[in-house]
């Protein structure tokens, strides 16, 4: 039997179809990405029984939610959901909104105090909910869906109705609460700069289907997938702190094998996740000369898609691990690009962007 989330599902309605069958980590944070209308939203009101018409089987950790006979209802699913919008109680004040989660959970595997903390809501716990700024608002209600101890919890897009200073405010939270805490989150986003930073496994949806899935750092490789191409095009590498310079304000670091330098000061050791976008990979056939570009490495050519009108993008193996480069087709019959080519992968350290690791 399996300790993860099966899910199969089958809904039809008069402009949609969602059909699904995954399995779910029982662990992390899986992120749902897909454009808007491929069925997120769908997917978790299935979860949840909140789709009347829905068809399937849902297991939870071996029990059986939902089959071809039974179907738990609404209330007796032991799910924590955050909508895009907080939906709190009005008449409530913050700490009686938090509260009101504990009262309809079952056990108590998150405390009162442990999600007021990890959330920072210290301060607000007197707070009339009209008062709350967007960001605070959403904190309020995760609290909520955390204080039900649910054994899995749904969160729908819960950032893309904040602006962008709210969003950057909140996604920390979003980080504390990965690290800390073992409950599973399913999240829906069509924002792949989210899913990059907070997710360890991703669904892919196109049009009410599961088209990828996986490991977040296999998934975002799939040069096959037009949603993860163009602009955002990019990988994800694990690695290592292994020296730093100070004065530069540079970390060196190893994954697979390979050392470069990235910005930041992290101790020896510590673990990263660094996000490098295809953009800002560039590919030469020598190291012909002095350059501002300090990562320079050798790279196998895997393989060449088309990518857009002009450009295409090309898959590297780098020591034992993998990277993307997005550059013109006319650059690419320029160098005579073709898969097992050996090139030099150049990236510049100032690109290399750190998505918090949180212990992953």
């Amino acid at each position: 039997m399996s300790r993860n989330i099966l899910v199969r599902y089958e809904l039809q309605r008069s402009d949609f179809s969602l059909d699904v069958d995954v399995e779910i980590p029982m662990r992390g944070i899986t992120g749902v990405f897909g454009e808007s209308g491929a069925g997120k939203t769908a997917l978790l009101r299935c979860i949840a029984g909140l789709e009347r018409g829905a068809n399937g089987r849902l297991v939870i950790a071996d029990e059986i939610w939902q089959d071809a006979t039974n179907s738990r209802p609404v209330h007796d699913r032991e799910i924590g959901y955050v909508f895009q919008e907080p939906r709190l109680f009005a008449h409530l004040d913050v700490r009686q909104n938090i509260e009101y989660g504990q009262r309809r959970g079952r056990r108590e595997d998150v405390g009162f105090d442990e999600a007021v903390e990890l959330l920072g809501l210290r301060y607000l716990l007197d707070r009339r909910v009209d008062t709350l700024s967007g960001g605070e608002a959403q904190r309020v209600a995760i609290a909520r869906a955390l204080l039900r101890s649910p054994r899995v919890v749904l969160m729908d897009e819960p950032i893309a109705s904040l602006d962008r200073g709210r969003r950057d405010e909140i996604l920390p939270f979003l980080d504390r609460l990965h690290a800390a805490l073992s409950i599973p989150v399913i999240y829906v986003s069509h924002s792949i700069e989210e899913v990059i930073r907070l997710c360890d496994y991703l669904l892919v949806m196109e049009s009410g289907r599961i088209v990828a899935s996986g490991d977040i750092q296999e998934v975002l490789l799939r040069a096959d997938l037009p949603l993860l191409g163009g602009e955002e095009a990019g990988a994800i590498i694990r690695a290592r702190a292994i020296d730093r310079d100070v004065g530069d304000g540079l970390t060196k670091i190893d994954f697979d094998g390979i050392e470069m330098w990235v910005p930041g000061i992290y101790e020896a050791g510590s673990p990263l996740r660094l996000r490098i976008r295809a953009n800002d990979v560039s590919l030469c056939r020598d190291d012909s000369g002095a350059s501002t570009v300090l990562n320079v490495l050798p790279a196998t050519i895997e393989t060449i898609r088309d990518d857009g009108e002009s450009c295409a993008l090309v898959q590297l193996a780098v020591g034992s691990g993998y990277i993307l480069a997005r550059v013109t087709r006319r650059s690419r019959n320029a160098l005579n690009l073709e898969p097992g080519d050996r090139v030099l992968a150049q990236i510049k350290s100032v690109a290399v962007k750190n998505a918090p690791a949180a212990g992953r």
